[in-house]
C-alpha cells in the first residue's frame, strides 16, 4: 500500500467533491427548467420539435401512477425494439465481420439488460455484436436507460421537495432534457478527451496480424449447432488448436465507451471491457473514467439538497456514501495488496500481492479501485477480472451489490435507493424518541414504510431465491468453472449483478445457457421496474401529505447523528440479509484460503 496510492485516492475523492456541486447547479437547471443552460440556442428548437412528434405537452404534469406508467411503456417498447435488431443483425448493414443473428435467449437477456441499466454480457461483444448492433440496440439504450433512472430520481425528489400536490413532473420531458442537455453534451466531450488518449473510434473492419510464433491453445469443442460437447460426467470436452493469427478489433468504441461510464452501463465494447487497451488505454483515462462513473450520481446529491432547500441533508448523505466506499475500497485494496499467502509460499513476495487477473498497466491499487467504484456504482464496467480477486477482495464488489447500490450507484437509481434508507432511518428515529416519524415535516406512517421495505424484500428475495435454485439445479452447477465456496460466490454474485442492475460478474461462471440467460433475465427485469413502482408510490404518497412546522422534537437530517443512523440502517437492514450466504461463500473461502486451500 503505497504513498503514492494513497495519493491518487486522495485526489480521487477532492476531484469528486469539487465536481459534485457544479453538476448538482446543472442538473437543477436541466430537470427543473429553471433558468437557461448553455446549449439552449442550440438543443431548446430540438426539445419543441421532439415534444410534438411524441405529441407531448411540456406544461402538462403526471401523477405518480402515469409517471410510473409512461415509464414501463417506453422500457418495454424499446426493449422489443432492441430484440428485434439483435435477432436480425445478419440482414441488417453495418456487418462487416457477418455476424449471425443472436440466439432467442441470449438475444431475450442483451435487451432487457440494457433496457435496464444493467448491460450484463454474456457474450463477447467483438466477437458478436455487429456496428448496427452496438450503436443503435446497444448504445441507444445506454442514454435511454441513465435517463430515466434519472428521471425516476427527480420524480422522488420532487415528490419530497413538494407537498400537497398530486403531481411529480413530466416523464417524457425530464427523459429528453436529461439525454439532450445532460447527456449528450458531457459524452461528446468525453468521448474526444478519450479519442486524444488513444481509444479508437472507427468504421474499420477487423484487423488480421499474422503471430511471429504461432500458440497451442485448449478450448471448449462445439457441435454443428455451436452449442458446447460434454462428457457423461456433464463437463466440456476440451480439444487443441493451433493459433497462427490475431484478430484486432476495429469500431466505434470510443461514443460507447464514454456513454457507458458517465450513464453507469458498463457494457464494454470487447470482453475485456475496461481492461482492453483499445477500451482504457493511459493511466489518465483510467482515472477519468472512474471519476465520471461517480460524476452524475454525486451531483445528485446536491441536487437533493437544493430542491429541498436543506445542503447539509444532501452533503450528509454524500457524507454517508463516501464513508462506505472508503471502508470498501481500503478493505479491496488491502486484500489484493496482501495477497494470496499460498502464491507468497511458491516464492512470490509478499509485496508484490495478487496480480492475477489484473493489466500491469494498472496494478494492485487502480485495480482495486476501480472494482470498488463500479460495484459501488451499479456500472459494471471492469479493468480487472473479478473472479481472481482474493476472497476478501471480492467480498467487497458483492457486497457493494447486495446493499443495493446505494453507494453513488447507478445514474438516479443510487439516490432513490439511499433514499429509501434514508425514509427507514426516519422512521426507526422516530420510534426511538417516541413521536410521530417525520422527514421535511412530512409525516412518515405505514404506507411509506411498507413501500419502502417492500422495494428492500423484492431485492433480497430475488437474489437470494435465484442463486439458490441455481446452486442445487444441474443447469446451475453446470456453469460453473470453480467448485466449493468459490462456485458459490460465482453464483451468487451473477444474480445480484442482475437484480442489482450492475451487469459486472465473476468471470468463472459460464452464462451464455438458456436456463441461465432466461432466469438472469426475468431477475433484471424485477431488479429494475419492481423495485421502481413502489418507489413512485412512495414519492407520490410523500408530494401529497402536509408539511407540519418544525419543532424541538423534530429530528434533524442533516449533521453526524443522522450520517450515523443511516450508516446503522443501511448496514443494518440492507446488508444482514445477506450475511449467511456471504458467510458461505467468500469469508469462508478466506479463512480456507489461510489454511492452504484453494479452489
Amino acid at each position: 500500500m503505497r504513498s503514492i496510492d494513497w495519493l491518487q485516492l486522495g485526489l480521487f475523492v477532492a476531484a469528486l467533491a469539487l465536481i459534485t456541486k457544479p453538476m448538482g447547479l446543472y442538473l437543477g437547471q436541466v430537470l427543473d427548467m429553471k433558468g437557461r443552460t448553455w446549449f439552449d440556442p442550440i438543443l431548446k428548437p430540438l426539445e419543441k420539435i421532439t415534444y410534438r412528434l411524441m405529441g407531448v405537452s411540456a406544461e402538462r404534469e403526471q401523477g405518480w401512477k402515469q409517471y410510473t406508467i409512461a415509464m414501463l411503456l417506453f422500457s418495454a417498447v424499446t426493449c422489443v425494439f432492441t430484440y428485434a435488431i439483435l435477432r436480425l443483425q445478419n440482414h441488417l448493414p453495418l456487418n462487416p465481420q457477418g455476424f449471425g443473428a443472436l440466439s432467442p435467449d441470449l438475444a431475450f437477456n442483451t435487451a432487457v439488460s440494457f433496457t435496464t441499466n444493467t448491460n450484463w454480457q454474456s457474450y463477447s461483444g467483438e466477437a458478436t455484436l455487429s456496428y448496427l448492433s452496438q450503436m443503435v440496440a446497444l448504445v441507444i439504450h445506454n442514454f435511454s436507460s441513465a435517463a430515466t433512472g434519472i428521471a425516476v430520481a427527480a420524480a422522488l425528489v420532487r415528490g419530497i421537495a413538494r407537498h400537497s400536490v398530486a403531481t411529480l413532473g413530466n416523464f417524457w420531458v425530464d427523459l429528453v432534457r436529461t439525454t439532450y442537455y445532460l447527456l449528450l453534451p458531457l459524452c461528446l466531450v468525453f468521448a474526444v478527451f478519450l479519442v486524444s488518449q488513444g481509444v479508437i473510434q472507427n468504421f474499420s473492419p477487423y484487423t488480421k496480424a499474422t503471430l511471429l510464433e504461432p500458440m497451442k491453445i485448449s478450448v471448449a469443442k462445439t457441435d454443428a449447432n455451436g452449442k458446447p460437447v460434454l462428457d457423461k460426467a456433464g463437463n466440456p470436452v476440451m480439444e487443441e488448436q493451433i493459433v497462427t493469427d490475431q484478430t484486432i478489433v476495429q469500431g466505434p468504441v470510443a461514443s460507447q465507451v464514454a456513454i457507458k461510464m458517465l450513464g453507469t452501463n458498463g457494457g464494454g465494447y470487447a470482453n475485456a471491457n475496461a481492461a482492453h487497451p483499445f477500451e482504457n488505454p493511459t493511466p489518465l483515462a483510467n482515472f477519468l473514467q472512474m471519476l465520471s462513473i461517480f460524476a452524475i450520481g454525486s451531483g445528485l446529491t446536491y441536487y437533493l439538497g437544493r430542491m429541498t432547500k436543506n445542503q447539509a441533508h444532501g452533503w450528509s448523505i454524500w457524507t454517508a456514501m463516501m464513508i462506505l466506499f472508503l471502508g470498501g475500497a481500503l478493505l479491496c485494496w488491502w486484500a489484493e495488496a496482501h495477497g494470496n499467502p499460498i502464491h507468497q509460499q511458491l516464492g512470490i513476495a509478499a509485496a508484490d500481492g495478487n496480480m492475477e487477473g489484473k493489466e500491469v498497466r494498472f496494478g494492485i491499487f487502480n485495480s482495486a479501485l476501480f472494482a470498488t467504484v463500479t460495484t459501488d456504482a451499479s456500472c459494471g464496467a471492469v479493468n480487472s477480472m473479478h473472479d481472481s480477486l482474493t476472497p476478501l477482495g471480492g467480498f467487497v464488489p458483492l457486497f457493494n451489490i447486495q446493499l443495493g447500490e446505494i453507494i453513488i450507484g447507478g445514474v438516479g437509481a443510487g439516490l432513490y435507493g439511499m433514499l429509501v434508507f434514508v425514509v427507514l432511518a426516519v422512521f426507526i428515529a422516530g420510534l426511538m424518541v417516541g413521536r410521530t416519524p417525520e422527514y421535511f415535516g412530512k409525516k412518515i406512517q405505514s404506507f411509506e414504510v411498507k413501500m419502502a421495505m417492500l422495494s428492500l424484500l423484492i431485492l433480497c428475495l430475488t437474489i437470494l431465491g435465484f442463486a439458490a435454485w441455481a446452486a442445487v439445479s444441474q443447469w446451475g452447477l453446470a456453469g460453473l468453472n470453480n467448485n466449493g465456496p468459490h462456485g458459490l460466490s460465482e453464483i451468487l454474485y451473477a444474480y445480484s449483478s442482475c437484480v442489482g442492475n450492475n451487469g459486472s460478474a465473476f468471470a468463472g461462471l459460464s452464462a451464455n445457457t438458456p436456463w441461465y440467460n432466461t432466469t438472469l433475465g426475468i431477475a433484471i427485469l424485477i431488479g429494475r421496474f419492481l423495485m421502481i413502482v413502489p418507489i413512485m408510490a412512495l414519492a407520490g404518497s410523500l408530494a401529497q401529505k402536509k408539511v407540519s412546522p418544525a419543532s424541538g422534537g423534530t429530528f434533524p437530517v442533516s449533521g453526524g447523528t443522522f450520517v450515523i443512523l443511516l450508516l446503522g440502517t443501511v448496514l443494518l437492514v440492507g446488508a444482514l440479509n445477506f450475511l449467511p450466504c456471504l458467510a458461505l461463500g467468500p469469508i469462508v473461502e478466506h479463512f480456507l484460503m489461510l489454511q492452504g486451500k484453494l479452489f
